[in-house]
């Protein structure tokens, strides 16, 4: 019995990556065979190189996503772990059977449209698939093997991976080609932070206050309805001089569209509170979902 508790979430947790993943790569397929591939169109990544080189040699983009992306794999399965490479590898094989043998139609000839919409689909295909635990455009496992061996970060090896894409587009294609993959790749980024970092963008935010650390504490709970942790710390060197007086911390996660009411909140009782935000991806557990308010 305790056997069968123990398989069924993982059974669920299959399910769901299985379903995320498959979601993804009908979406990259309606991107890719819908929108990018009739215009000849462009995009950032792994996937901006398959379709540079297709329109370069003619061989078939369903052939080259699988073989731009094959050492990808192999070199996820090395840096993040084998189920992530067998993820990554049938998604990707998924991708290059859609490109095959489904009938996407031609959704429109209108070259700005392409570009946003190619791009839109293109990255929700890639964001559902990481929810998924796989990835269907190597460019995040080779930044993250670069950063990994070099002092550069993962934003800056995928920055300058696309900079190296765009510019080969504009000297063996056109420069218009190269503008619009920006555009595309633009469009296809802001899907995949969406899709990541779901509709309700979360801020975790740290406030330091002196003396009113337990009336923050209260108002975060009964007037934004969130919960919070406490920390306890101890001051360093600030505007009052070298201190070490104990002070209790406060930490609490909430929505973008909340910050304006916290801030009001915490202004009314200690407008000299010290208040750190840093955005947060994802969260789990906790009191995540917004308590009633009575």
């Amino acid at each position: 019995m305790n056997q069968l508790l123990r398989i069924q979430p993982r059974i669920g947790q299959m399910v769901r990556s299985g379903i995320f993943i498959t979601l993804g790569v009908l979406s990259a397929g309606l991107g890719l065979k819908g929108f990018l591939l009739p215009s000849e169109f462009l995009d950032g990544g792994v996937t901006g190189i398959s379709l540079l080189l297709n329109k370069l040699t003619g061989w078939d983009i369903a052939l080259l996503i699988c073989v731009v992306n094959a050492p990808f794999i192999a070199m996820g399965y090395f840096q993040v772990g084998r189920n992530f490479a067998i993820k990554t590898a049938l998604a990707i094989a998924g991708l290059s059977l859609c490109l095959l043998l489904i009938p996407y139609p031609v959704a429109t000839t209108d070259k700005l449209l392409i570009a946003v919409f190619g791009g839109f689909f293109l990255g929700c295909g890639i964001g559902l698939s990481m929810r998924g635990g796989a990835v269907i455009d190597g460019t995040e496992v080779l930044a993250l093997f670069i950063s990994r061996n070099t002092s550069m970060t993962i934003g800056d090896v995928i920055f300058l991976l696309n900079v190296l894409i765009f510019s080969t587009a504009a000297l063996l294609l056109t420069i218009e080609t190269a503008f619009y993959a920006m555009l595309t790749y633009l469009s296809a980024s802001r899907t995949v932070d969406f899709i990541i970092e779901g509709i309700e963008e979360y801020v975790g935010v740290t406030i330091i206050s002196h003396h009113y650390s337990d009336p923050i504490r209260v108002a975060i709970i009964e007037k934004v309805g969130r919960g919070v942790t406490m920390y306890r710390g101890a001051g360093g060197y600030g505007k009052r001089g070298d201190t070490q007086k104990e002070i209790d911390i406060v930490f609490t996660v909430v929505t973008r569209l909340e910050l304006s009411k916290l801030q009001q909140e915490i202004d009314l009782i200690d407008p000299d509170a010290f208040v750190i935000q840093h955005s947060i991806n994802d969260t789990k557990g906790g009191m995540i979902k917004k308590r009633p308010l009575h």
